[in-house]
């Protein structure tokens, strides 16, 4: 079992935070034409082609069985319904404002690192953290009376990845994260290949396939490639630090969001919103400058976290 590398985590996370908005951009910009369900089994079946030769080349362990698999199981399912619920949240909201209303799940995947793993979270961590959430919370800006009901869905995509992360935390150092994700592309496709092909005759637009240009084909392939890439990048840091350590790195998700987004869609935010980037990135700095003093000082005994 691999110990515990918070710098390596971190950094790991970080590159989370720059690929995993890079994908909700595509995204957004597909979702107008391309049908949710057939966004979801093109994304996971490109994952499952990209790891497959990987798994296949590399000799890696990919077989699992008991307990692994079961919440492997769950861990794709939470998967499939928290990036659709992201990808039906970016039709209606900014990317930036998507984001930053998500950013709730940080806060609450420290808490469930503390409560429920047990793991280690010293005040200063809470702090920062809470100092953090402050910031996410100046840069909501969309009115749930403009915006109504899609609003939520952000909230509900928060809830999920905290969920989906703390199961990924029990199974990362007990399996290969390539392995891991092609499994779980295979599983996701496996699953919703048969749904989409079963409603195809049904009203309901979102279940349906439709034509797609050359531009969108390639695009298609982004999503699946950084969605892909992304997702690697969060497994691997679960498998070198505590999800309380990871929590408060992904706030700066939320300025990266904001810069994709106005190159992209032209989405600039106002002052109040800057000012909540700015307290975001103050305080994963302050994680990434705390976790390297304790990195330092472990070697002479007990450290406050």
């Amino acid at each position: 079992m691999l110990q515990d590398r918070p710098l390596l985590g971190i950094m790991l996370m970080l590159g989370f935070c720059v690929v995993a908005p890079m994908g909700d951009a595509v995204a957004k910009l597909l979702g107008q034409s391309v049908p949710l369900g057939q966004l979801l089994v093109v994304r996971f079946a490109i994952q499952a082609v990209v790891l497959i030769p990987l798994v296949w080349l590399g000799r890696r362990v990919w077989k699992m069985r008991g307990r692994v698999l079961r919440l492997t199981a769950l861990r794709t399912g939470l998967h499939i319904f928290g990036i659709g619920a992201m990808f039906m949240a970016l039709q209606y909201l900014p990317l930036a404002d998507a984001v930053a209303i998500a950013f709730v799940m940080p806060f609450l995947m420290l808490l469930l690192g503390k409560y429920v793993l047990k793991e280690e979270v010293g005040t200063r961590r809470l702090i920062a953290c809470a100092v953090g959430f402050i910031g996410t919370l100046l840069v909501i800006q969309p009115s749930f009376a403009d915006v109504g009901w899609p609003a939520f869905l952000p909230l509900i995509v928060a809830v999920n990845f905290a969920v989906f992360m703390l199961v990924t935390r029990q199974i990362a150092k007990d399996t290969d994260p390539i392995g891991l994700q092609a499994v779980s592309g295979v599983m996701a496709v496996v699953f919703m290949a048969p749904l989409l092909w079963l409603t195809q005759n049904t009203n309901f637009p979102a279940l349906q396939f439709n034509a797609v240009t050359n531009t969108e084909m390639m695009l298609l392939a982004a999503i699946g490639v950084l969605g892909t890439l992304a997702h690697l990048l969060m497994t691997w840091s679960l498998r070198f630090a505590p999800s309380a350590t990871l929590a408060p790195m992904q706030y700066l998700e939320i300025p990266v969001a904001t810069v994709i987004g106005f190159i992209v869609f032209s989405d600039l935010p106002n002052g109040l919103s800057a000012i909540g980037i700015a307290i975001t990135i103050a305080s994963g700095l302050y994680i990434v400058m705390r976790e390297r003093a304790i990195a330092q000082l472990e070697a002479r005994g007990p450290v406050p976290a």
